[in-house]
């Protein structure tokens, strides 16, 4: 074999095992394996139930746009294991995120997988913060695409006088939401004063305030 042969086949091999890694979720070990949400057994994903059926596979929330009357003005309907109980271990999910005029999605990561959105409506301004804190950001409108690379914080503003909406793809059947905010203000138990007060260099005062206005309501 001749020796740039030898190299298509190493860089054939390279490309295999780089794609194998992207992956999220691990691999399939069966066709299917719908999740008995009602087990106790606990594993990495979801026991798998007996008795199935097509419904397993359907799911209809994403075709209504979600309330918006909320304080950042957006929300989030989610389209993943845990309601189209079908995705168990297949490595994909889906959501719907409404924003209102002036609406916010506020930073946050989904650390178990890259997010990609299509605008459905509207304008938005999005961008990600990478680990060297730089930003990459864009305004992206209807019929238009952007990525958000795993586990890094990102964010999605309506800065424009319409409503918009985007439906995102994750590479993961659960791919966990952390706001930014609300994962260091707002933790059960709660992180001490003096950690708040250092980082963000602002009085007891100033993090009590910010707790009591980010603590789950009852």
């Amino acid at each position: 074999m001749a020796t740039s042969d030898y190299g298509l086949m190493i860089g054939k091999m390279m490309v295999i095992s780089l794609v194998s890694l992207v992956y999220a979720d691990p691999e399939l070990v069966q066709d299917i394996c719908v999740t008995d949400l009602s087990s106790g057994v606990k594993l990495n994903g979801f026991a798998c139930k007996s008795n199935i059926s097509a419904d397993d596979f359907f799911y209809a929330g994403l075709a209504k746009s979600g309330l918006t009357n909320n304080t950042f003005g957006a929300t989030g309907t989610p389209a993943s294991v845990q309601q189209i109980t079908g995705l168990n271990t297949l490595g994909v999910s889906m959501a719907r995120i409404d924003y209102a005029p002036g609406g916010l999605n506020p930073p946050h990561t989904h650390p178990r997988a890259t997010e990609i959105v299509f605008v459905l409506e509207g304008e938005l301004d999005v961008g990600f913060i990478t680990t060297d804190n730089k930003l990459f950001s864009k305004t992206i409108t209807k019929g238009e695409i952007f990525t958000f690379p795993r586990g890094l914080i990102h964010f999605q503003v309506n800065n424009g006088k319409v409503p918009a909406a985007v439906i995102a793809g994750f590479n993961s059947q659960l791919p966990g939401t952390q706001r930014v905010a609300n994962a260091v203000f707002a933790s059960s138990p709660t992180v001490e004063d003096v950690v708040l007060t250092k980082t963000f260099q602002v009085g007891s005062k100033e993090v009590e305030k910010i707790k009591s206005r980010l603590a789950p309501k009852n």
